[in-house]
């Protein structure tokens, strides 16, 4: 429970600094940054023992106290599988948000977006593992989950195939909400740049194709995040950053169809 109602905490705070980002000081960024981190490790902290345990191993024959045991081996290992999950959601989508908030950072400072790099996990190092369970967890749980993710993700794309952006948004920013750090995750940010862009909010798009390029710098979206952040960029006035941000597409992604789209743009924005 103490796990339960840290994370909902920090799920709050990172809700908050996003509702409040047009309000914000450079020092409210720096200020909130590292509550972040301090929340987080806190959060790991409860991954941790706090004194001897306390499991009932039944009474009577044998055979009964085995089955006792088997059961409870298979209650704990459970639990311990959910509240992991649950804990490495919260540090990737925390994560994830740092990104946004660095590259809000790096705005009000002036510097060079392309330089942010990938952003550190939260807590530092990677999501603690959990020991190999000696009970297999059903199959049938994610199978189910990976369904009902296939689908949250077709009806965003559809809304935003049939035209209705707006839904689109709504959709693709929930889906993220709902399974952040997925396999779609990236897609699901880029796509929602694109809806926001065709409504004319090009800083938000900004934001979304940063999103999209920092969950996966080596997949299969991220030539095309980062070419469409560069020509955002450009759109927003920042043209020394368009055009640095444009020119690593072909240095990062030396085989990528965006390539030419990117030396477009450059011509476009007359990058030396």
């Amino acid at each position: 429970m103490r796990v339960v109602l840290r994370a909902c905490a920090v799920v709050l705070a990172l809700a908050g600094s996003a509702a409040a980002q047009n309000e914000q000081t450079l020092a409210d960024i720096r200020q909130e940054m590292s509550v972040l981190y301090v929340e987080i490790q806190n959060l790991r902290r409860e991954l941790s023992t706090t004194g001897s345990p306390q499991v009932n191993t039944g009474a009577g024959p044998l055979l009964d106290r085995v089955n006792t045991i088997e059961s409870e081996l298979q209650r704990l290992t459970a639990l311990t599988e959910q509240l992991q999950f649950r804990v490495d959601q919260i540090v990737r989508d925390g994560t994830n948000r740092l990104g946004d908030l660095e590259f809000r950072l790096v705005e009000l400072e002036g510097g060079d977006v392309s330089q942010l790099g990938e952003t550190s996990t939260l807590g530092g190092g990677q999501a603690p593992a959990v020991a190999p369970a000696p009970v297999a967890p059903a199959a049938q749980p994610e199978t189910q989950l990976a369904a009902q993710e296939q689908a949250d993700y077709d009806r965003a794309a559809e809304a935003f195939a049939n035209g209705d952006l707006a839904t689109a948004v709504d959709g693709f920013a929930r889906f993220n909400q709902t399974y952040p750090g997925g396999p779609l995750a990236a897609r699901a940010d880029l796509t929602r740049g694109q809806a926001l862009e065709g409504l004319g909010d090009t800083r938000e798009a900004a934001r979304a194709y940063l999103s999209a390029y920092t969950i996966d710098q080596s997949g299969p979206d991220a030539a095309e995040a980062l070419y469409r952040l560069g020509a955002a960029l450009g759109g927003l006035g920042q043209l020394t950053e368009a055009c640095v941000t444009l020119g690593e597409v072909a240095l990062r992604f030396p085989n990528s169809a965006f390539i030419a789209d990117a030396e477009a743009e450059r011509s476009a924005l007359a990058c030396s």
